[in-house]
């Protein structure tokens, strides 16, 4: 009698070999170092939203002072100020920059924002001197301020003004506004 062995059946492999493995991991890290990477990007050249807000808050804080504010012929202690028809008509022309002895904010007249040259000029405070925010420096306002034609209105009696504020890395926001001379006697 023979006796053989009987061979048991093979049964398929389970499982994966070390091959496989490799591979699918090196396959996930591309992928997650891929995802990551565009994640970083996205968050390092995005604005944070509260400092884009806060930014907003700033600018148009100072436009709203800044069209509220009076735009006369004459400098305010000028004599003919409360009569005069004209800027012809003045003693003294009030023009950009500081005038009427107004040495800080609010100015008297809205030329006052602006360099005397008639550029731009930078603010980093309010109208009390307190900084734009609680983080010191974190916000800056160029103001210009521009005679234009307006809907009939003559470039001497309207004025383009512009604010723009710069917050983070390179980021700003820009408003921009108008005012016309409709009291240009109103002295206080």
């Amino acid at each position: 009698m023979c006796t053989a062995r009987r061979r048991a059946p093979r049964r398929a492999q389970a499982g994966v070999t070390l091959i496989e493995l490799v591979l699918f991991i090196v396959v996930v890290g591309v992928a997650v170092t891929g995802i990551l990477g565009v994640m970083s990007l996205t968050a390092r050249n995005s604005a944070d939203p509260q400092l884009r807000k806060q930014a907003l808050a700033v600018a148009q804080g100072m436009l709203d002072e800044i069209a509220g504010a009076r735009f006369t012929y004459c400098a305010v202690n000028d004599p003919a100020a409360e009569t005069a028809g004209g800027e012809a008509a003045c003693t003294t022309k009030e023009a950009f920059g500081i005038q009427g002895g107004a040495a800080q904010r609010p100015y008297d007249n809205v030329n006052d924002y602006v360099d005397s040259d008639g550029g731009k000029a930078l603010y980093t405070t309010d109208v009390a001197g307190n900084p734009f925010s609680a983080l010191a420096g974190q916000y800056a306002a160029t103001v210009s301020i521009n005679t234009v034609a307006l809907n009939g209105i003559a470039a001497p009696n309207a004025l383009h003004i512009r604010v723009s504020v710069a917050y983070g890395d390179k980021q700003q926001v820009v408003l921009d506004g108008y005012r016309t001379r409709y009291a240009p006697n109103s002295i206080p």
